[in-house]
């Protein structure tokens, strides 16, 4: 796991294909576990979103900005607790409408005749976020985005991609979060 960049979490073992590996990165900002929050103060978000690309080094960042960015998170997170479970709750989705209203998309051409969307601002962090939305189309539009997964562990939550053949994955860590939730599950059996 050497070749992953360095705002990637270093134990993270199941990581998604670049770019999609900035959303699942971007999720894990928030490690539920501990409880700690990259995007909890704007001193501690600055390195890391900047590391990350998703903010200019000399650009502003205040504190309305760092909770769109939290809601963005949340949001996505929740498109895909939603994608993976039947009849459950529709995720608040407004953050990701702010963001969308706010920017644009411009149509790009390659040289090979094939046609992509990029950001057609850059430097805020608005527009790093809406890079990210971005990125959460096209893995729509290329299958990848059902394998970008939030584990099964209500504790954990962290974002993982399935590469199983099946895409049948439910937890980050089956030997840790896993275990934890069938033997819950078995005891409350038992019970």
């Amino acid at each position: 796991m050497a070749d992953l960049p360095s705002w990637y979490p270093d134990e993270e073992t199941k990581p998604a294909p670049m770019p999609l590996l900035r959303v699942q990165a971007f999720l894990n900002t928030l490690d539920v576990g501990p409880g700690t929050d990259l995007l909890a103060d704007p001193d501690r978000a600055r390195p890391w979103l900047v590391d990350a690309g998703l903010l200019d080094p000399k650009a502003p960042m205040n504190e309305s900005e760092l909770e769109l960015a939290r809601g963005v998170r949340e949001a996505i997170r929740g498109l895909l607790v939603a994608g993976r479970a039947e009849g459950g709750d529709a995720p608040d989705l407004e953050p990701l409408r702010t963001l969308t209203a706010s920017h644009m998309a411009r149509l790009t051409l390659g040289r090979d005749g094939i046609l992509g969307l990029e950001n057609a601002e850059e430097g805020s962090l608005g527009c790093g976020l809406f890079d990210l939305l971005l990125i959460v189309r096209e893995a729509q539009r290329d299958g990848t985005w059902a394998r970008l997964k939030v584990c099964a562990n209500s504790e954990c939550l962290w974002a993982f991609y399935d590469r199983s053949r099946n895409q049948q994955g439910n937890w980050c860590d089956m030997a840790v979060c896993g275990n934890r939730l069938k033997n819950r599950q078995l005891r409350a059996r038992r019970r």
